[in-house]
């Protein structure tokens, strides 16, 4: 995963035509039900985050890709929980990630629609969030507005750390070498995020 993001953020970073699409679908993908945890969008936002502080993207196209991305992907995956109904339960790939669903279930029993602004921030339960509200008949115009609130908080805060990054060595290294020293700065906070949260989900699983 950590070569993928390597690839992923230098690819950006030479081809910056193509960053805002790539993050879009990246967004979108982790958004989406099941295949969610297969997409590191986190990451890839923090280092676009960089490369916008060091003028390598533009900021706002980096922003409204993203949005859309976050936006769409949650809406597919509540629009799939609609069709299907109740019967996905007893879907090979749901049942497969029993537990991870019944967890997702009871978060979204307990907090209702705050839970689609809060799931963005919880990684093993937000792809099956807006799922889970498009299977239980969540009224959609309540969805789409959480869906589209959660995502305007969501995308600057993700991408925030690597801009702020980015900003602070710009400043301190002067013009000449700010793309680099931004660069490596944002890839060690990436490195960071990811180590955070594989402690967190090692803590929760020891969890009885």
């Amino acid at each position: 995963m950590h070569d993928l993001i390597n690839d992923l953020g230098g690819f950006i970073a030479r081809n910056a035509v193509w960053a805002g699409p790539i993050l879009g679908l990246v967004t979108f993908g982790e958004s989406m039900v099941v295949i969610g945890a297969f997409f590191p969008a986190t990451a890839l936002m923090v280092i676009a985050g960089g490369l916008a502080a060091a003028g390598v993207l533009h900021p706002a196209e980096v922003l409204l890709w993203c949005l859309a991305g976050a936006i769409a992907g949650d809406a597919v995956s509540y629009w799939l929980g609609l069709r299907t109904g109740p019967v996905a339960w007893r879907h090979p790939l749901l049942k497969s990630r029993r537990r991870l669903v019944a967890r997702a279930r009871l978060f979204f029993k307990r907090y209702g629609v705050l839970s689609i602004i809060l799931c963005r921030f919880l990684g093993p339960v937000r792809a099956f969030v807006p799922f889970i509200a498009g299977v239980t008949r969540m009224a959609q115009l309540r969805f789409q507005v959480a869906n589209i609130v959660s995502a305007l908080i969501w995308v600057p805060v993700m991408l925030a750390p690597g801009y702020l990054a980015g900003k602070g060595f710009t400043a301190m290294q002067g013009q000449s070498h700010s793309l680099e020293w931004a660069l490596a700065c944002v890839v060690a906070l990436v490195f960071l995020v990811l180590a955070v949260r594989h402690a967190l989900k090692a803590w929760r699983a020891s969890q009885p």
